[in-house]
C-alpha cells in the first residue's frame, strides 16, 4: 500500500514546502482521481488536490492568485476565494476534495478541518446541474468515441454537433447580429470531398476594433477545435479509456444522489466499488465494443434515481450567502491581521 505522507517528501514535491504560496499555507491536501474515489487499478496515474490560504497581497493589494498547478505530479491547489466560488457551484471536481476518507488526507490544517466542517454551507440544488452537466458531457464524449467506427460520416458529423451545439449556439447568440455586423457558425453540405458535412460560416462586419475581432475569432478557433478533436479519432480511447468513462459516468451519478438525498459528499465510493470495477474492466462491453443492454439499464436507473433526489431533496436552491460570506470574511481577516 502507498505511503502518501513519504511520498509528498521526496523531491519531486519539494514545491509544496518551497513554492511561498504553499507550506504552511495549505489548508488541504488529498488525493484525487481514482485514488479518491477507491477504483485505482496498478499504475494508475497518482492526482493530488488541495486549498491554499491566500497572500494578504491577493486580498488587499495588487497581486492575484487562482490555483497553482505542478504537470510533473499532476497536483492541483486552489486558493482559497476560488474554491470558495467553486464549491458555491456544487462543482464535482472541487467537491470531492471535501468528501475524502480521513487517511486520504496528507495535509490537513485547522483551516482545513473548519472548512471540510462547514462543507454543508455549499450544498445546494445547484447539484443538480452541475453534476447532471458533468455526468452529460460524460456520456456525450462516451458516445463519441463509440460512435466514430460505426457511423456514416454525415450521421457522425451530426452527433458530434450535439457535442459542440452549445458552443456554437453561444456563439451565434454573442455575434449573431452587432453593432458593427454579424456572424453565424453552421453545419451543412461539405466542399470538402473527403467529408458530407462541416461547420460553416457566414460573416460581415465593418469598421470593427481589431481587439473584438481578435477576441471574436478566438471563440472560434475554440469552437472548431472542439469540433476537429471530436471528429477525429483519438487513438488513446481505447477500451481502457472508454470502460474509465463510463465508470465515472455512473459514479457522477452515485455522488449527486448522495449529495441531494442525505446532504453528504462521499468521495470514496466504497460501497459502490463492486459495480464500478466491473464497469471499469469491461463487463459490460460486448464483442462489437458497444455496452451492453445491461450498462444502459443501470444508466437509466441512476438517471431515474438523481430525477427522484433532485425532486424530494431538502437541500435549497442556493447557499445561504451571509453564512458564506461571515466564513469566508472570518479567514480572509486571519489572513490580512493575524486575528481571528
Amino acid at each position: 500500500m502507498m505511503n502518501w505522507e513519504k511520498l509528498i517528501q521526496t523531491e519531486e514535491y519539494d514545491f509544496l514546502q518551497d513554492n511561498p504560496r504553499l507550506g504552511d499555507r495549505i489548508m488541504l491536501l488529498g488525493l484525487g482521481g481514482s485514488h479518491a474515489y477507491g477504483t485505482s487499478q496498478e499504475g494508475s496515474d497518482i492526482d493530488l488536490r488541495g486549498v491554499t490560504l491566500q497572500l494578504p497581497s491577493d486580498l488587499i493589494g495588487m497581486t492575484r492568485f487562482e490555483q497553482y498547478e505542478d504537470g510533473g505530479t499532476d497536483t492541483v491547489i486552489y486558493g482559497f476565494n476560488k474554491i470558495i466560488r467553486l464549491l458555491l457551484e456544487c462543482n464535482p471536481n472541487t467537491c470531492e476534495i471535501l468528501g475524502l476518507d480521513e487517511n486520504q488526507y496528507l495535509i490537513r490544517s485547522e483551516w482545513g478541518k473548519e472548512l471540510i466542517d462547514n462543507r454543508g454551507l455549499f450544498l445546494s440544488k445547484r447539484a443538480i446541474k452541475s453534476f447532471g452537466g458533468y455526468a452529460d458531457a460524460q456520456l456525450r464524449r462516451l458516445q463519441n468515441a463509440l460512435a466514430r467506427d460505426s457511423m456514416a460520416q454525415s450521421e457522425r458529423e451530426g452527433h458530434i454537433l450535439k457535442s459542440v451545439r452549445n458552443a456554437l449556439e453561444d456563439f451565434n447568440r454573442r455575434y449573431g447580429a452587432f453593432e458593427k455586423g454579424s456572424i453565424r457558425l453552421y453545419i451543412d453540405q461539405a466542399e470538402n470531398p473527403e467529408m458530407d458535412t462541416e461547420i460553416f460560416v457566414d460573416a460581415h462586419y465593418r469598421h470593427m476594433p481589431l481587439r473584438d475581432y481578435n477576441g471574436m475569432m478566438g471563440v472560434m478557433r475554440s469552437v472548431v477545435s472542439d469540433y476537429d478533436r471530436l471528429g477525429k479519432r483519438n487513438k488513446k480511447k481505447d477500451d481502457a479509456h472508454l470502460n474509465k468513462h463510463a465508470m465515472h459516468l455512473i459514479r457522477l451519478f452515485m455522488m449527486a444522489v448522495d449529495i441531494l438525498k442525505r446532504g453528504e459528499i462521499r468521495t470514496h465510493r466504497r460501497e459502490d466499488l463492486d459495480l464500478l470495477m466491473q464497469i471499469r474492466q469491461g463487463k459490460f462491453r460486448q464483442g462489437d465494443g458497444a455496452f451492453s443492454p445491461e450498462f444502459y439499464e443501470i444508466l437509466d436507473d441512476y438517471e431515474q434515481r438523481l430525477e427522484e433526489a433532485a425532486a424530494s431533496t431538502r437541500l435549497p436552491d442556493n447557499p445561504d450567502m451571509e453564512k458564506v460570506e461571515a466564513y469566508v470574511e472570518r479567514v480572509n481577516r486571519h489572513v490580512v491581521t493575524g486575528e481571528i
